[in-house]
């Protein structure tokens, strides 16, 4: 039986999506493996955390925006000797639900070592289109005219050894981006789609992974992507990049 860590991160009022998908991924997400989740989060606890021993809780304090989303990797880089005893890795946005059953089979990588998924809003379109980072003095840059596919930030992972090593090198592109002054333009996101144009180890899942609430496409939703407006104040949330006491005064209203 595969052994498989879930990354996830649900500090400051993102912690209200965890019940829900937890729920799912026991259902539904790879029934056939050992899941364990690795929850990233200020909250003091967690749903089913005392009765589940395959959730492992590590707090983090939130880092206001965008460093709650862009320093991701230094997050689970912290448990790495843990992380290297399983077969697979896999990160998943906090606002994720599994809808149907996720098989070995359809998700794990076969050939490569990675897998990601193609963004619903892009899959369909020229990489000319691509929301890529543009900007040659970031280490996320892609110059017009390259690139084959634009993935969504919030779906990933692969075999262990591997994204660990894709962890890294992210890791290290976004610490040379902040010691320039620099932030990528979408990101982690832009630091993912960097990884798979320098890169040929990885596999394409189809939209139907990242699949956005109230969105219709052409074919059948696997994992939903919630919208956050409709549980939390995501404008407020992204307001805690400020600094002083209007950070301060946002945090008490937000965990009103």
């Amino acid at each position: 039986m595969n052994k498989v860590a879930v990354l996830y991160i649900c500090t400051g009022k993102y912690d209200v999506f965890w019940k829900d998908f937890y729920i799912s991924y026991e259902k539904y997400f790879l029934p056939d493996c050992e899941k364990h989740y690795y929850v990233f989060t200020d909250a003091a606890e967690i749903y089913m955390e005392k009765e589940n021993l395959r959730i492992h809780k590590f707090y983090q304090e939130s880092l206001g925006w965008p460093d709650n989303t862009l320093m991701r990797f230094h997050m689970f880089l912290r448990q790495k000797a843990e992380l290297e005893k399983y077969d697979y890795i896999f990160f998943m946005n906090a606002n994720c639900q599994a809808l149907d059953t996720i098989t070995e089979e359809e998700f794990l990588p076969k050939k490569k070592d990675i897998i990601v998924v193609q963004h619903p809003g892009y899959y369909n379109k020229t990489n000319k289109q691509f929301a890529y980072d543009r900007n040659p003095k970031s280490t996320a840059y892609i110059p017009k005219g390259q690139g084959k596919y634009y993935v969504c930030g919030g779906v990933n992972g692969g075999r262990a050894q591997a994204f660990i090593q894709l962890m890294e090198e992210l890791k290290h592109n976004i610490d040379v981006d902040k010691k320039n002054g620099e932030l990528a333009l979408w990101h982690d996101e832009s630091h993912i789609n960097h990884y798979v144009w320098t890169h040929d180890n990885y596999e394409v899942l189809p939209p139907s992974y990242c699949w956005p609430e109230d969105w219709n496409l052409p074919m059948p939703g696997k994992i939903l992507i919630r919208e956050k407006s409709k549980w939390i104040f995501v404008d407020m949330v992204k307001s805690q990049s400020l600094s002083g006491k209007i950070k301060a005064v946002i945090k008490k209203i937000i965990r009103r």
